[in-house]
């Protein structure tokens, strides 16, 4: 009689019984805990980011989907203002929440997969101590859901294989269609799984109807949104080539992109991810669960293939390090003294790299620090940041710009302010001042950025314009007058978000006119 893993870590925990508080599932609950504390203690230590504030405008226009991302944030984010309202720390209390969930859900993963206490704790603290999951939970972004989602997946198939429930195929849809409304490159980690269960004695899940009554729902899940990409002429598939016609994104090779994967997941955790994708493929304890090592190696391929941005793969990690923990707890039985020197390892390097990541330090002191330590994390886009990471910096000047923006609009006459428009090149820009512009009572931006070109013009007719974001050589082609009239200049800042604020009038076509060919996605 063949002996399940499961079967084999329930019968070793029943044979060294511990208190429940001290349980793995209770210990996976307090690290998760204190992944949620640690995200809503710095929540606003510095500015409101980018995407967050775009996020939040598509929240005030709600579609079943945007030019660059499907609705899942946009109805996160309305939920929330409608519930918590929305400060900075309200907007991101579901990104802390969502990284709690991913702990406690790694938690889970090394116990379906045979873990016991030791390999449970270690999944969870591993992706508490994750340099780039401390970013993507300390915003509300597309990122901040894909990890959850794909764990799920994951969790699913687990559960198919130790129960035999076909059933959790079902489930698996289910979540495979939320997460085509929270981001489409699902699409590689289904691929992926894809490839997994067909490589593995699992194919024969394909024979199942719960497997397609599973797909079905997931594509009516995502059906509202398909609908709307076709009506649109799939203006994501445009966005995406026209990014890539502007060089915008860091282009590994393929060494490098694994390299890069080596440091934005803790350097320190790279013999633990590596180690669980190792058991994966060779460990005959593990030969049923070989579904998932296939989906990594085929995720990290396709991603290598595409010429895509190194963090494209990082929502696959989990499963690696409950894999990996496994591996570890049954390697050091006898070498128990070895787990306590990981853990306190692990803690160390964290405590190094997080103010890295994280909004942990004063901005004057993280400058310094990161000075101290000479570490660069590796870039994903080439953009010029100035002082700060660009994930960093795009968390500064907003408000600054607002305010001055607002310095210029409440010095027109009520006259000319009522048919001022506020012009932004970019959905950064334009973010800004929908956010913060009922503070300093300015109306919405204009922009032909991203989604906000579908928004169009409103009834502005171009009589009179505040620019933002231009270096005013073609505002002066297009206005008969224009001058310089403020500056967003915040030094933290990125480059491209310190310039001259331009006060423009007469502009020589209606903006309904020339609107249709200002289009700008990229």
């Amino acid at each position: 009689m063949q002996v399940s893993n499961q079967t084999k870590r329930v019968v070793s925990d029943a044979l060294k019984p511990v208190s429940r508080f001290m349980s793995g599932p209770a210990l996976v609950a307090y690290i998760a805990a204190a992944k949620l504390l640690f995200h809503l203690l710095t929540a606003t230590r510095y500015g409101i980011f980018r995407d967050e504030m775009y996020y939040y405008a598509c929240s005030q226009h709600m579609a079943w989907g945007y030019v660059d991302q499907p609705p899942l944030i946009a109805l996160v984010i309305w939920i929330t203002r409608h519930t918590l309202g929305s400060s900075v720390f309200a907007l991101r209390f579901p990104a802390a929440l969502a990284g709690a969930a991913l702990v406690w859900l790694a938690g889970k993963l090394a116990r379906e997969l045979g873990g016991g206490r030791f390999a449970q704790a270690l999944a969870a603290l591993a992706v508490f101590m994750v340099p780039i999951y401390m970013i993507m939970h300390h915003w509300i972004t597309m990122n901040t859901f894909e990890p959850l989602i794909w764990m799920g997946c994951l969790w699913c198939v687990i559960r198919a294989i130790n129960s035999g429930n076909e059933k959790y195929w079902f489930w698996f849809g289910v979540l495979a269609g939320i997460g085509f409304e929270a981001k489409y490159s699902i699409v590689f980690f289904l691929g992926g799984v894809l490839v997994g269960v067909v490589a593995t004695p699992e194919r024969r899940i394909l024979k199942s109807k719960w497997l397609w009554l599973g797909a079905l729902t997931a594509f009516l899940i995502f059906l509202p949104n398909f609908i709307l990409l076709v009506r649109h002429n799939f203006p994501f598939i445009e966005l995406m080539h026209n990014i890539r016609r502007t060089s915008r994104d860091v282009v590994r090779g393929p060494v490098a992109f694994v390299l890069d994967q080596g440091q934005i997941m803790n350097p320190i955790l790279f013999p633990l991810w590596l180690a669980g994708l190792a058991w994966l493929f060779f460990a005959q304890a593990s030969k049923r669960y070989r579904v998932l090592g296939w989906t990594y190696v085929v995720v990290l391929a396709i991603f290598i293939a595409l010429k895509g941005k190194n963090y494209y793969v990082v929502p696959i990690y989990p499963v690696l390090f409950a894999a990996g923990a496994v591996a570890f707890e049954r390697i050091t039985r006898r070498m128990a003294w070895t787990r306590a020197v990981y853990i306190v390892v692990l803690v160390l390097c964290t405590a190094v790299l997080a103010p890295l990541f994280a909004p942990v330090l004063p901005v004057k002191s993280f400058i310094r620090y990161q000075a101290k330590l000479g570490i660069q994390p590796p870039k994903a886009e080439n953009q010029n940041n100035g002082a700060l990471p660009q994930y960093f910096a795009d968390e500064f000047g907003w408000e600054d710009m607002v305010r001055e923006v607002a310095r210029i609009y409440n010095n027109l006459t009520p006259e000319e302010r009522a048919h001022t428009a506020i012009f932004a090149n970019n959905y950064g820009e334009a973010g800004a001042i929908d956010y913060f512009g009922p503070k300093y009572g300015l109306p919405k931006a204009i922009c032909n950025h991203q989604n906000y070109w579908y928004w169009g013009p409103r009834n502005y007719t171009g009589e009179s314009v505040i620019v933002l974001g231009s270096d005013g050589a073609g505002d002066r082609e297009h206005f008969r007058s224009v001058e310089v009239a403020g500056r967003a200049d915040n030094p933290y800042s990125r480059m491209d978000e310190r310039y001259n604020i331009f006060l423009c009038h007469g502009l020589l076509w209606n903006f309904k006119d020339i609107w249709p060919k200002m289009k700008k996605w990229g």
